[in-house]
Parts: C-alpha cells; structure tokens; sequence
C-alpha cells in the first residue's frame, strides 16, 4: 500500500497570539541566564519613561517639560523600538511595545511644551521653536537621504573600506544607531547640567536612571561583552543620576 500522507503543516498562528507566545516565552526563560535577566528587567522598566511622561502631563505644567530632552526621546524610543520590534531575532516585544509606547508619550509632551512656548514665551519662544522645526527638517531629510541611497552609498565605500562596513551590523542597517540615541540622551542631558530644579522631572529622571543602571550592567553580561552598550549606559546613568540628585536635594533635603 502506499505510504501515508505526511501531517498537515501546523497553522500559522496570528500576530498577536505570536507576540502572547513570544512574551511568555522571554518571560519564562528570564532566570536562565543573567543577560536574559538584565535584558528583560530592563525592558521592563524601560516602560517607565513612558509612565514617567503621562504622570508629568497629568500632574506638572507645560513648563517642566525639556524641549531637547523630548526631541532626543522621540528619536531614541523611534529607533529602539523598530530595532527591537523588526530588526532583531527573535523579537523583544516587551522592549518594543516600551518604545512605541513611549513614543506616544513624548509625542504628547512635545505637543504640550511647543503650545506652552508659542502661547508664553514671546518672540524668543517662537524663535526657538523656529529653529527646531529647521533643524528637525534638515535632520529629517538627510536620514531619508541616507535610508533612500544607503545601498549606493555602500556600494561604493564598502570595497575600499573596513569589512565593519559591509557587515550585518555596519553603519549601512538599523543596529547600531539605537546606542547612538542613547548617547544624545546623556549630551541632552549634560547640556542642561544647570537646569533650575524645578524644572526637572523627578519621574523621567528617575527611570533613566535607573534604565541607565540595569542597562549598564546587561552589556557586562552578554556574550561577548558589550563595552560600547555599557560605557553608553553608564554615561546616561551618571548624566541623569546628577539631575535626579540635585532634584532630591532641592526638594526633600
């Protein structure tokens, strides 16, 4: 007789039955290996600087609001979360559910702090604002310039380059310009090193702090070791560490 027929393939499950499947999954496996435990910590708590966002919008004026420190997170949650959610494997959706949702939540404070500036700070305000919109237009259209022509960009540098440039994780793919918002996070927040106290946000400076802590020690972890992922975390951790500081001090010392 002839041999059986081979099973029916299993059925595709749905989008969100595979992001359910894949959560359990980094869930269960989260004590297996401290990289898996930082790494889900982390990405755990990184859904506080979106709650940090709403409890400020909820609860502080316009007025607080960091108009560089916004547009940095924007830039940052924007790419962190198209890293995590499509661009590694497998998926950490946790972490990318963190930075769509904090995306949302800057977006919001953003709107609020340039309703703020028109609507108080006179000529000097819309000046500033002004200037954001010029200089976000010119960074908007030189990463759509370098997204469109990348593959002719490295086209030609690649040959006469380092192999880096042509690898699957060169400056040509998505994976390490997550790191490098990370970083304008610490600039954004050293340039403010004077900032009045109560114009910083104990809530968003808490969770970078602490982002920046957990995050720290992932990169010492992981296999291999990731120094440029830690040096940047412990920059952002030192850098919003001194404003949590000074907010405590200032307030409840």
């Amino acid at each position: 007789p002839p041999p059986p027929p081979p099973p029916p393939p299993p059925p595709e499950v749905g989008l969100f039955t595979h992001i359910q499947q894949q959560v359990a999954t980094e869930i269960s496996q989260a004590n297996t290996h401290p990289a898996k435990l930082f790494g889900f910590v982390g990405a755990c708590c990184n859904w506080f600087l979106g709650l940090s966002a709403i409890y400020d919008a909820s609860n502080k004026g316009a007025e607080v609001i960091s108009l560089k420190m916004t547009v940095v997170m924007l830039c940052y949650s924007t790419l962190f979360g198209r890293w995590a959610g499509w661009a590694v494997t497998p998926r950490n959706y946790i972490l990318a559910g963190s930075h769509i949702f904090n995306v949302i939540c800057q977006a919001n404070q953003l709107r609020r702090c340039l309703e703020y500036k028109v609507a108080n700070g006179g000529e000097a305000a819309k000046a500033e604002v002004q200037e954001l919109a010029t200089k976000a237009a010119i960074g908007g259209a030189i990463v759509t310039a370098a997204v469109v022509f990348s593959k002719n960009i490295k086209a030609v540098v690649a040959p006469i380059g380092p192999a880096y440039l042509s690898s699957a994780g060169g400056p040509f793919t998505i994976h390490p310009w997550p790191p490098v918002t990370k970083l304008m996070i610490s600039g954004a927040s050293m340039l403010e090193l004077d900032r009045p106290t109560d114009k910083i946000s104990l809530s968003q400076y808490s969770a970078l702090t602490l982002t920046g802590a957990i995050f720290s020690r992932y990169g010492l972890v992981v296999t291999p070791i990731n120094y440029p992922l830690t040096s940047v975390n412990v920059l952002l951790f030192a850098s919003s560490a001194w404003h949590l500081g000074r907010k405590i001090k200032a307030d409840y010392l």
